[in-house]
């Protein structure tokens, strides 16, 4: 198979290939494919399946449904509505813990390894020195890699393009597992500490998701939790809100920005919104703010270790004058033309280097290790080795702060240079990726850092930065290319300095920002959290201009970067807007085949046979008489609640209605959907020979109400329909009478380029 046309895995370990198949399947493997017509399966040769299937956003309204809302009282929907916030403060809670548990731990780790360095460097012992730097590097990084390759291999990567994926329906395997969580913790950990060129951010989105999907489980029947009034939340509905809230509180925990938690959320992860939505996600980031806020304070006594006095803002340039004439516009202008091309750049690299990272960690968990170990000896010399290229600077006269430092952070690092001078580029290299940032955009600091250093540093992390997304590890985007960012934007700052009013600490934020915009491609989110980030509103009308400017020059290009991930994992997503060429055909031209339907009274042998034999999730209902005086569309059934209904064997010899029996006897309870446990699956099914010929009334389990298109309407705006309405399945009808009352079913799957071009290679070619 070209390799074009593979799609890698973050972590390396599954490449995912689309299926042809009716349901919206996806199935890993690492070899070759071949079609199985009796099954519409993809057969996998050398590897197991691992599908990936839709979500069910939409609300099944059978007669089960409708059952059990009339009989819910004034109270019951009093709790639901209560749990729905209780659960918003528990996420907001969870996330805010673990993100200061996160920077606690990081900071105390980092502390630990540079403190030790810096005094082996004092005692003129520079092997030790380096010894030590890459020893703990390399401990961390190899304990990060094990974890990811051992236990949760989805834990691998930023998580963002998983969560993005699956607030679109698309529940991926394993990617929000409790040991997902569990290695996402402490695999970010590990590898912040260890040195890469990686950042804790996108991992807090993927943890505040996790955290969000285990308490949105509904409760679990296998461990006994299954009190009656969490039995609402069983449902992908309700679990996608908390999720989206997840998400959200992931950001504001990461950058201590509430609002820009919110602003994210809203636009770059989540596919449907709505008001209601808004207020508990708002309250969510609101209660991680908060929580924040108290436990820096607590630390701020020295109760935290080396994780010492702080505040919400980050990175404060507000003591800077924020004063531009029209060069300082035209120098924004420039940084923000050069973050659109560096940033494509950037994706551009990181997809051909996730490509070949996909390659090289199939050959097993060892593999991955050895690369990650690899990558670590990488950054450790490329973190101790350049700060040698660096000539020592004369400490500065009128400064606040020692010069030079020998604590854990600070701007002036002595390394090898004699007393009262400083090296730049081990200021930046020999320290955490926050206080390289704090350093960077440190104001009134105009000659601080030479521009042969920041050309060498920007040169450094930027590759760095490409070459270490992929392993398998934890890592996030947003610290590489802020470091980045910031590295030319205060190289440019320093190039215009003759010329221009402005700090060049607040060129290296534009820098940031323009960097930001081009390889991440979102705007307002990004706006705001670097606003809260810096504390400088004076800066607005500046960062907006370079997030635009950005943004469209790197849209010339390429896509954003987790928009090209999702893709590299070949996850079936499905964007905002339709194809162009999709106007050129109706929803009947990509309808597959042959469509499978049962009658309101079916057979129990019929359905167990098309359930063995074919992988769909959906199938319509047709009434026939006597139930109706011609075929008619009575609705559409799903798999998982045959299975149920199907075990609990409400059988009749007769084919005739027996739905008061199957409503008294099984609960809306039952046709929940499970959680991180296992459903009733077809092997749990005990039905004997004798019964295959007996009969079943599916009324009582079919949603009468399903979506539905006529066979005539434009494949876009179907499309556009199929998303905006977060379906599972699409009934396509007929135009005319005299025909059969349903002409197929439209899934994820047939929206998706692979399967239209594979049906008409030629259609892109017209307009």
């Amino acid at each position: 198979m070209d390799q074009e046309n593979k799609v890698a895995n973050e972590e390396g370990d599954i490449e995912c290939y689309y299926g042809k198949d009716m349901e919206d399947r996806i199935y890993s493997q690492p070899l070759l494919t071949k079609r199985h017509n009796t099954t519409s399966q993809i057969a996998i040769v050398g590897a197991n399946a691992c599908p990936v299937e839709s979500l069910d956003y939409e609300i099944i309204e059978n007669e089960l449904f409708k059952q059990d809302w009339r009989s819910r009282r004034t109270i019951q929907i009093f709790q639901y509505v209560l749990l729905k916030w209780a659960f918003a403060l528990i996420i907001g809670l969870g996330t805010g813990l673990v993100g200061i548990f996160n920077n606690i731990a990081v900071e105390n780790i980092s502390g630990f390894k540079l403190l030790m360095t810096t005094k082996l460097m004092l005692e003129h012992k520079y092997y030790k020195a380096f010894a030590a730097l890459a020893g703990c590097n390399l401990a961390l990084a190899a304990a990060a890699a094990a974890l990811c390759a051992y236990i949760a291999p989805a834990a691998a990567g930023s998580g963002i393009p998983e969560v993005k994926a699956y607030l679109n329906g698309v529940d991926a395997h394993s990617i929000l597992a409790p040991s997902t969580l569990f290695v996402k913790i402490f695999g970010s950990i590990l590898c912040v500490s260890a040195g890469f060129v990686v950042g804790k951010e996108g991992p807090m989105v993927h943890t505040g998701a996790c955290i969000a999907s285990l308490i949105g489980q509904g409760g679990s029947r296998k461990y006994h939790l299954t009190w009656r009034w969490l039995r609402y939340f069983k449902n992908d509905r309700d679990r996608r809100d908390l999720i989206t809230c997840g998400a959200a509180a992931g950001v504001a925990s990461a950058f201590r920005a509430p609002v820009g938690g919110v602003l994210f959320a809203l636009e770059e992860a989540a596919s449907w919104w709505r008001s209601a939505l808004l207020w508990r996600t708002f309250f969510t980031t609101a209660v991680v703010a908060i929580v924040l806020r108290a436990f820096i304070q607590l630390c701020s006594t020295g109760t935290c270790g080396l994780f010492g006095e702080g505040g919400l803002i980050m990175y404060d340039v507000s003591a800077a004058k924020v004063a531009y004439s029209v060069p300082d516009i035209l120098a924004v202008i420039l940084l923000g033309v050069i973050g659109g091309i560096f940033g494509s750049l950037y994706n551009y690299l990181v997809d051909k280097v996730l490509r070949t990272y996909s390659i090289i960690n199939e050959k097993g968990p060892a593999v991955k290790i050895l690369l990650v170990v690899t990558i670590s000896l990488l950054t450790s010399i490329c973190s101790y080795g350049l700060p040698w290229f660096a000539t020592c600077i004369p400490c500065p006269i009128y400064t606040t702060e020692s010069c030079p430092n020998t604590d854990l952070s600070g701007n002036y690092k002595s390394f090898q240079c004699p007393p009262n001078h400083y090296n730049d580029l081990a200021s930046l290299f020999l320290n955490t990726n926050d206080d390289a940032i704090r350093n960077l955009l440190s104001t009134s600091t105009t000659k601080e850092f030479h521009i042969s250093s920041l050309f060498i540093f920007f040169i450094a992390i930027y590759c760095l930065g490409v070459i270490t997304y992929g392993i398998a590890i934890p890592s996030g985007l947003f610290i590489p290319v802020i470091l980045a960012g910031a590295g030319y934007g205060r190289l440019i700052g320093r190039l215009f300095d003759p010329i221009t009013k402005l700090d060049v600490g607040l060129f290296a934020l534009l820098g940031a920002a323009s960097f930001l915009g081009g390889t991440m491609r979102m705007t307002v989110s990004l706006c705001v959290i670097l606003l809260e980030l810096t504390n400088d509103l004076l800066l607005l009308p500046l960062v907006m201009l370079v997030l635009l400017i950005s943004k469209t020059v790197g849209d010339m290009f390429n896509h954003g970067v987790y928009d090209q991930i999702v893709k590299l994992k070949g996850l079936p997503y499905m964007e905002a807007h339709a194809e162009p060429y999709m106007k050129h055909l109706v929803a009947r031209d990509v309808v597959s085949g042959p469509l499978i339907t049962f009658s309101g009274v079916e057979k129990v042998g019929n359905i167990l046979h098309a359930l063995k034999t074919t992988g769909h999730n959906g199938f319509p209902v047709i009434d026939e008489p006597p139930f109706a005086d011609a075929p008619e569309l009575c609705g559409l059934v799903l798999r998982s609640h045959l299975l149920v209904l199907l075990k609990g064997k409400i059988f009749s010899w007769d084919r005739v209605l027996s739905g008061d029996e199957v409503v008294r006897r099984i609960s809306k309870f039952d046709f929940a959907k499970a959680g991180s446990g296992k459903g009733v699956k077809l092997e749990d099914l005990d039905i004997k020979d004798e019964e295959m010929d007996m009969y079943v009334d599916l009324h009582p389990i079919t949603n009468t109400s399903p979506y539905t298109v006529v066979e005539t309407m434009s494949l876009a705006k179907a499309a556009v329909l199929f998303r905006q309405l977060g379906l599972r399945h699409m009934c396509v009808v007929p135009k005319s009478q005299g025909r059969p009352p349903i002409v197929g079913i439209l899934t994820r799957h047939d929206f998706l380029p692979e399967h239209i071009l594979g049906l008409y290679p030629h259609i892109r070619l017209r307009k």
